[in-house]
């Protein structure tokens, strides 16, 4: 079993208020091809599928023979809407399908938590008390990010934070996620990890299932 981790508990004025033991997900291994596969499938997941080409069938036109088959000196021709011709229908094009698929349940249990170690143990992880704002305002979370040391970061909460979502949705390299949404493709994404306190025990209480 892995040893316990504990991080500081800060406030969002990056002030020390103590110390809070990480769930076991954070103090695992890290398994990087499980990474992989969780990623290339949450990728997978997000492809619209719409690319669609017209193959000979569907092209407008075409109808009549253009030359009689013998006599001409030419090649024997069917329809102007060949493959072999410029405006022609298209061979083996891609049709619109469903890119999707999941990785069984476990598996995707633990590259989530490889993901959280990961952070873990590149010292890339803060647990606040909370990241409550006054208003909607970018600049508060601007303010916020700065006294926290983060330029790149997902912020999880606990519970639904609208002012902390609408603040942030402007901001390039930040994103704002509740802890049931907290993925390895988003973890990996951005730089820093930051989660709330009462993320880090809704964490605990999924792992401890």
């Amino acid at each position: 079993m892995a040893e316990e981790m504990r991080v500081p508990l800060r406030s969002s004025d990056n002030q020390v208020l103590g110390e809070v033991s990480l769930p076991p997900a954070f103090c695992g291994p890290v398994r990087r091809h499980l990474l992989y596969e969780a990623v290339k499938m949450q990728l997978a997941n997000r492809r619209a599928g719409t690319a669609c080409t017209k193959t000979r069938g569907e092209v407008r036109g075409g109808g009549r023979k253009p030359w009689r088959q013998k006599g001409t000196g030419r090649a024997r021709a069917g329809s102007i809407r060949s493959p072999l011709w410029v405006g022609g229908g298209t061979v083996f094009g891609p049709k619109p399908r469903d890119y999707s698929y999941r990785m069984p349940r476990t598996a995707r249990r633990a590259a989530l938590a490889s993901a959280l170690s990961l952070k873990a143990r590149e010292d890339k992880l803060l647990v606040v008390e909370n990241l409550d704002l006054p208003e909607i305002k970018t600049k508060a979370v601007v303010a916020l990010l700065e006294r926290l040391g983060v330029e790149s970061g997902l912020l999880v909460t606990g519970e639904p934070n609208e002012t902390l979502e609408k603040s942030a949705r402007n901001l390039p390299r930040v994103k704002v996620l509740r802890v049931e949404g907290i993925n390895p493709y988003d973890i990996l994404r951005y730089d820093r990890l930051v989660l709330t306190r009462s993320a880090l025990e809704k964490l605990r209480e999924r792992w401890s299932e």
